[in-house]
């Protein structure tokens, strides 16, 4: 009799056509297909490999790129030595070092090329459906919206995978993330995600692949997948995955290390079995009504701590258990905040525009959509927008949005990652409150001391112009206010 093969998750898809051994405990060994590696997690990686004696062991499967630590000012990027802070002067020069050493593909300072890894990664057709895709960087989950296994990995990892092109980890449960209906006018990737995490919690999909289906998912754009799949993590996932469709595939087609001819037509095919079968069977399963969402931003020092744009700053006193109200309680002294507060009065001292998350060419429209003939609040002490890529930042000003934002006040940076992490010369000063388009808002994320709201291009842009937080809708009012 022929055995009937049991109807798999896209992870399981994923997992098998990777897997090279595994021991009866559930410890593996994957293959891994690309290797995206940075300036911070990788320099003692090489070192690594200098001291045993070892080469990468496919070369040609790394990408490198400089990006967190890299100054997004155009002085500090007429060279290397124009950068002013030592310890990311020696940073990008030793990853060029290795990467020249080593045989690697490096997208450095001062190419169209360069930019954050997640959105340089997609844009050049280095990320392909089927994939798995590893990096030194938690956000690597970005990359799964392509129907790839994509998730980051430790340092020493990082060299693992440099000399073997391997990996031992253990395999995750599958979970499935169901939205259906069609998102409101206004309500964006980052509102949803910023919802989904908001009911989970930080650990609700602990050692989880999440798979994002539905109506509202098939209707995202391959930027709002994204967005989707690299804030996955915060909801305690390593992986985010979106199966694929003509949108992945159309987004590829042509891009410079994607297949080409016959062998895009026989990769199509094959890409296109990349969604989980129908009647597969997931370990969790979480439903949302996207017709029901309204915007999100984050008012304490997590993701989970978010409410919609209309309301208001949780009370502790209304948490189910003691450990949930001592977390609310210590997140509003660090915020400086006061139970009851609408969201709408929260006074906006810096707004950052860009990150991992949304820095791509449909972010930085979203926001200049928003400051259009507009002016950002006399209070405001900074407003950055600092786009993903050298080619995001290409086609923005070809569409004119740098003179939209610049004319609007804000500041037209060079790529990188820039006040996402407070590693760079872009941060938050001490009690400074920050709108920020961002994927984290932990204490001292953007800068020792610093207060972050996490929300979408559009209402960090809203909060520029209104001065705090703020809905699309009401600028006009604001601004007859002003006048």
């Amino acid at each position: 009799m022929p055995t009937t093969t049991p109807p798999q998750t896209l992870f399981d898809k994923l997992w098998q056509s990777h897997l090279v051994d595994q021991t009866e405990d559930g410890e593996s060994l994957i293959y891994v297909d690309r290797h995206l590696v940075y300036e911070v997690t990788s320099p003692q990686a090489f070192e690594g490999l200098r001291l045993s004696g070892r080469k990468p062991w496919r070369p040609e499967t790394t990408m490198a790129v400089a990006d967190h630590n890299v100054p997004t000012t155009a002085a500090q990027r007429t060279s290397l030595e124009a950068i002013a802070d030592p310890l990311s002067r020696a940073q990008v020069r030793q990853l060029g070092v290795n990467c020249q050493e080593f045989g690697i593909t490096f997208h450095g300072l001062g190419q169209k090329t360069q930019g954050i890894i997640h959105v340089v990664g997609p844009e050049q057709g280095a990320t392909l459906p089927g994939m798995t895709v590893v990096a030194g960087d938690s956000h690597t989950s970005t990359h799964g919206a392509f129907g790839a296994l994509a998730f980051g990995v430790g340092t020493s990892d990082v060299e693992h995978v440099l000399a073997t092109q391997c990996l031992a980890i253990r395999p995750m449960k599958r979970m499935l993330v169901r939205v259906e209906g069609q998102l409101p006018a206004g309500v964006t990737a980052k509102d949803l995600v910023l919802h989904i995490i908001g009911v989970l919690g930080t650990a609700g999909a602990t050692g989880c692949a999440i798979e994002f289906a539905g109506a509202a998912i098939r209707g995202l754009s391959m930027e709002g997948r994204m967005t989707l799949c690299n804030m996955a993590i915060e909801a305690g996932a390593r992986v985010g995955l979106v199966g694929v469709d003509q949108k992945t595939i159309d987004y590829l087609q042509g891009r410079p290390h994607a297949p080409q001819g016959a062998q895009w037509d026989a990769a199509v095919q094959s890409w296109r079995s990349l969604v989980s079968d129908e009647g597969a069977a997931f370990d969790r399963m979480l439903e949302v009504d996207a017709s029901v969402l309204e915007p999100m931003v984050t008012w304490g020092t997590s993701p989970e701590m978010v409410v919609g744009i209309d309301g208001r700053v949780p009370d502790p006193a209304d948490a189910h258990d003691a450990v949930r109200r001592a977390s609310m309680q210590a997140a509003l002294a660090y915020m400086d905040l006061q139970p009851g507060t609408p969201m709408r009065e929260i006074r906006i001292d810096k707004v950052f525009i860009g990150s991992c998350t949304n820095a791509r060419i449909e972010d930085l429209r979203a926001a200049a959509a928003v400051v259009k003939g507009r002016r950002v609040a006399a209070h405001i002490v900074q407003a950055l927008v600092v786009p993903g890529s050298g080619l995001v930042k290409q086609q923005a000003e070809a569409e004119g949005l740098d003179k939209v934002f610049t004319e609007a006040g804000l500041e037209w940076r060079e790529p990188g990652c820039s006040m996402c992490l407070g590693m760079n010369d872009d941060r938050l000063s001490p009690g400074e409150r920050c709108a920020s388009t961002s994927n984290r808002n932990f204490e001292g994320r953007q800068g020792p001391g610093g207060r972050s709201h996490l929300l979408s291009p559009a209402l960090a842009a809203a909060a520029a112009i209104a001065g705090r937080l703020a809905r699309v809708e009401e600028l006009e009012s604001v601004e007859l206010e002003a006048a």
